[in-house]
Order: C-alpha cells, then sequence, then structure tokens
C-alpha cells in the first residue's frame, strides 16, 4: 500500500444519513504507511473508558473539518485512542490543516485487523491485536480503533465493525 493511502472506504452506501455501512472487504489484515499523515486531534471526556461527550464533539469536529473543506472522503478514517479511563483522544483525517484546530502528524506502520462485536469488546480486540501483530514478529507501540459506525447506526446495520489499528515497531 502507498505511504498515507488508506482502503477503500465507501460513503455512499449510506440509508441512515449518519453513518455510511461499512464494507470490511480491504480493511483486514491491512499494512498502513504514514509519513506525516494529517489529522485534526479531538479529545472526549469518559468515565472508565466510555465516551460521555462524543455526541456533541464528532459532529462539532465535523462540522470544522467540513467548512475548511478539509474533508477527504475518498481517504477517510478516524483514529480513537483512550490514554486514561477518563480521556479519550481522536484523530480525523484531513486533507489540509484546520483553522482553530489541533492539528497532529501520525508516521510510522500500521497494521490493521477488522472486529465485529460490541464496544465492550475492545479490551479483548486490543489483545486479539497484540498477539496478531506478535505473530508478525512485531510489537505494538500504541492501538488506536476506527469505530466505523456510532451505537445507532450499528444496530440499524447489525453489524458493529471496528477497525484496530496498531503502530508497529
Amino acid at each position: 500500500m502507498n505511504t498515507n493511502a488508506l482502503p477503500k472506504y465507501d460513503i455512499s452506501d449510506n440509508p441512515t444519513n449518519c453513518c455510511p455501512r461499512f464494507n470490511p472487504e480491504g480493511w483486514d489484515e491491512q499494512e498502513l504507511h504514514f509519513q506525516d499523515k494529517l489529522f485534526v486531534k479531538a479529545k472526549t471526556k469518559s468515565v472508565f473508558h466510555m465516551p460521555i461527550n462524543i455526541g456533541s464533539v464528532f459532529p462539532r469536529t465535523f462540522a470544522e473539518l467540513e467548512k475548511a473543506d478539509a474533508v477527504d472522503y475518498d481517504d477517510l478514517i478516524v483514529l480513537s485512542y483512550d490514554p486514561s479511563p477518563w480521556t479519550g483522544e481522536h484523530y480525523f483525517s484531513v486533507s489540509k490543516n484546520v483553522p482553530g484546530q489541533e492539528m497532529t502528524h501520525l508516521t510510522g506502520d500500521y497494521l490493521t485487523k477488522v472486529f465485529e462485536g460490541p464496544y465492550k469488546s475492545t479490551p479483548k480486540w486490543e489483545m486479539e491485536m497484540r498477539a496478531f501483530v506478535e505473530g508478525k514478529g512485531k510489537h505494538v507501540r500504541k492501538t488506536y480503533f476506527f469505530y466505523t459506525t456510532c451505537p445507532k447506526c450499528a444496530k440499524f446495520y447489525g453489524k458493529n465493525y471496528v477497525v484496530a489499528v496498531a503502530e508497529i515497531e
């Protein structure tokens, strides 16, 4: 895969007008290579890893990205990471700097794995991802999760796909 490229994510299949239906084809067990890939970083408050203000942070952040014409829907991912039980960090891929937002770049090599099931399975998925990466002779530096749909859309679609994205060394 090319540097900074992501697998295909078809946003046109969107009967909910919220989250597009996620097709996991092409996302499982992929290698990603980022070189100064540009992201907007947003934070949420959590209680024991359960975000309590994500319903306001995500729409507000996407509105700022769209206002700045910085969303490339052919190259879209939101990576989430919990540095503590009380805080979530979310990295929105963008095509250019967004005024008034915290900008960051990610550089490194990553492996992906697609999971399906309830959000509460995230700790189990993180352990499975670590075993997958170690089975490849690599080590996990940090694991992000791409939650492809909100709970309401996951219920509508009958599937809740989550992509683990492990930064490796």
